[in-house]
C-alpha cells in the first residue's frame, strides 16, 4: 500500500499562536514532527494555510502544500491537501496519515503500528492507544478513552471512564481492568477520508466533541494498535516550558524518550 502522510499545521491557534514555529532545541516544533514522520514514511507533506509556516517548511527542505483557510478541521485538511497533493505529484495514494503538528517527539514505531492497522484489508480508520498507567488519568476528561473488540476495533471513545468499574473505589480501578487512553494520531483509506468528510456533526461527537464517534455512529471501523511510545504533545505555551525544562535536565531525550532514573 502507497501511505501520504499529511501534517496540518495553522498558525492562528487559539490557545497558542504560532505554536508550529516556536523553538525546541534549536528547532521548530514542525520541523521536528515531520523528521520525525520522514523516518518511517517516504512520502511526508505539511499542510497549512499561513505563509511564514511554509516559508518555514521549505526552509529545512521540507515539502508544503498550501490549504484553504475554511478547513474546519484537521481531517478535512488532510483531505484537502491529499488531493492537492496527488496531482502536483501524479501519484494516488492508499492511506493518509494524519500527523499531529504539535506532537515533536512522535516515535517512528508509533507509525509503523499504523501502517500494521491495513494488512488485512479490513480497517477503514486506524489509530493509536498507550495503557493507563496512572489512575488520574482514567478520571480526567481531557484524556480520551477508548475501548475495543476482540479484533481491537474501536467499540467507543469517551472523556469518561470507560469501562465503569463495578464496587471498587477509584483509586483501585487499574488493579482490575486494563483502561487504554486515545492517542490523537489517524489514518485513513483515501476513499474513506473522502467520505467522512462529508459526513454531518453527529449526537455522540457533539456531546463527548470527540470526531472519531462521529465514524463510528456511521459504520465505519477504526482499527486501534497499542503502542507503549507516549506522545508529548505541546498544546499551550506551559506544555512547551515543561518539555524545555525536560531537556535542559536531560528527562526528556531528543527523541521524545522520558529517561529511566
Amino acid at each position: 500500500m502507497r501511505f501520504l502522510g499529511v501534517i496540518p499545521a495553522r498558525y492562528a491557534s487559539t490557545r497558542f499562536p504560532g505554536k508550529p514555529l516556536v523553538d525546541i532545541a534549536g528547532k521548530t516544533m514542525i520541523q521536528r514532527v515531520y523528521e520525525r514522520a520522514t523516518e518511517a514514511l517516504e512520502e511526508v507533506w505539511v499542510a497549512t494555510d499561513d505563509a511564514r509556516i511554509e516559508e518555514a517548511v521549505k526552509g529545512f527542505g521540507g515539502r508544503v502544500v498550501m490549504t484553504s483557510e475554511a478547513c474546519p478541521s484537521g481531517t478535512d485538511r488532510c483531505r484537502e491537501a491529499a488531493e492537492r497533493i496527488a496531482v502536483t505529484t501524479d501519484r494516488s495514494f492508499d492511506v493518509v496519515i494524519n500527523i499531529q503538528g504539535d506532537e515533536p517527539f512522535l516515535h517512528p514505531e508509533m507509525f509503523e503500528r499504523l501502517k500494521s492497522c491495513f494488512d488485512d484489508g479490513t480497517a477503514d480508520i486506524a489509530t493509536l492507544v498507550n495503557p493507563v498507567v496512572q489512575s488520574e488519568e482514567i478520571f480526567n476528561p481531557s484524556e480520551a478513552k477508548v475501548v475495543f473488540d476482540k479484533d481491537k476495533d474501536a467499540l467507543y471513545f469517551s472523556r469518561s471512564p470507560i469501562p465503569y468499574v463495578m464496587e471498587v473505589e477509584n483509586e483501585g480501578w487499574l488493579e482490575h481492568h486494563t483502561f487504554y487512553k486515545h492517542v490523537g494520531v489517524y489514518a485513513y483509506k483515501m476513499d474513506v477520508l473522502r467520505k467522512i468528510t462529508e459526513l454531518p456533526v453527529s449526537p455522540l461527537e457533539a456531546t463527548e466533541r470527540l470526531e472519531q464517534n462521529r465514524w463510528l455512529e456511521n459504520g465505519y471501523k477504526i482499527r486501534v494498535e497499542i503502542t507503549n511510545h507516549e506522545s508529548v504533545p505541546v498544546d499551550t505555551p506551559e506544555d512547551l516550558e515543561r518539555i524545555q525544562r525536560l531537556l535542559d535536565k536531560n528527562e526528556l531525550s531528543q527523541t521524545g524518550e522520558t529517561q529511566k532514573k
